[in-house]
């Protein structure tokens, strides 16, 4: 059963690191990963990772063995190693690493965004953007780069570059209604409020209801009610502050009928807090929504 969970868990992607290695641990000890056939290395994989999450560097050691043996030179084997390098050496020693590796390689990925993350970690901001904005002259089409040069942007406080990265990402992935709502918020955070207030909008249009069910039947919850929050907060300080409506870098125009929106997303807040059942989980806090809500 533990091996059939092991591969639920990876092809969901998803870690559970202590779950994992304790799981994978009784298998590894009884040499079950043999019988597995050339599932056997992708579960060494797995352990080993664990093993390195959860300070058994032993046992990542042994599963490293293993691997190295049979993939000698593979670039995954590779990045596996310097992650291990870095749980136990010097942040310098696995940049040493890295950079010896992308030196015979420079279009290993992986080995790539470990060096940028080391980076990033060692506080050295700028080499780590100058890196990962050479990475993405290469590999263009990744998003989860451009959303990491997006957040290290957002953590320097450098909002419109970050929205800028953002930007490559809505291109790369226009239907996902996540990164939508990160740009939105992240243009209200630049203060770019027209903007911020047209990719509310759409997110709320991607994700509120379908077409054969009409706004005032639908129930607004999970980001939708996130997005129906980013319009009330646009209308609000537009309406209270003029001067705001035209202040827009990327010269979004204002929407005609401000107070209608305002009094939609209070409308829809409302729905949301007020709701029963599965969905009015989320109706903890109402009294304080109701009064934020209530107050224009």
């Amino acid at each position: 059963m533990s091996v059939q969970e092991l591969a639920q868990f990876r092809a969901q992607h998803k870690r559970a690191s202590q779950e994992v290695f304790e799981k994978g641990i009784v298998i590894f000890q009884k040499n079950g990963h043999k019988r597995m056939g050339d599932e056997g290395w992708d579960f060494l994989e797995q352990l080993a990772l664990a093993a390195i999450e959860t300070g058994r560097l032993d046992v990542a050691d042994r599963c490293l063995e293993q691997l190295t043996g049979k993939f000698p030179g593979s670039p995954r084997v590779d990045c596996l190693a310097g992650i291990r390098l870095e749980a136990s050496e010097s942040a310098e020693t696995a940049l040493k690493y890295y950079g010896e590796l992308l030196e015979t390689d420079p279009t290993n990925a992986a080995i790539w965004k470990r060096r940028i993350s080391v980076l990033r970690r060692m506080g050295q901001v700028e080499k780590a953007v100058s890196e990962l904005s050479q990475y993405l002259d290469m590999f263009y089409t990744d998003v989860e780069g451009w959303l990491e040069l997006a957040d290290i942007y957002t953590s320097c406080n450098q909002h419109e570059y970050s929205l800028k990265s953002l930007s490559h990402t809505l291109l790369l992935s226009p239907q996902n209604p996540i990164y939508v709502l990160q740009s939105a918020e992240t243009a209200y955070t630049a203060g770019d409020l027209p903007l911020a207030l047209k990719m509310f909008l759409m997110v709320v249009d991607m994700t509120d209801g379908d077409d054969s069910e009409s706004l005032a039947e639908s129930t607004p919850f999970g980001i939708t009610v996130r997005a129906w929050y980013g319009v009330k907060l646009c209308t609000r300080r537009m309406s209270q502050d003029p001067r705001l409506v035209t202040m827009s870098a990327s010269s979004t125009p204002p929407p005609k009928h401000m107070d209608l929106l305002n009094e939609l997303a209070t409308e829809r807040l409302r729905v949301a807090y007020s709701s029963a059942g599965k969905k009015g989980a989320i109706a903890q806090g109402r009294e304080v929504v109701f009064a934020w809500v209530a107050s224009t």
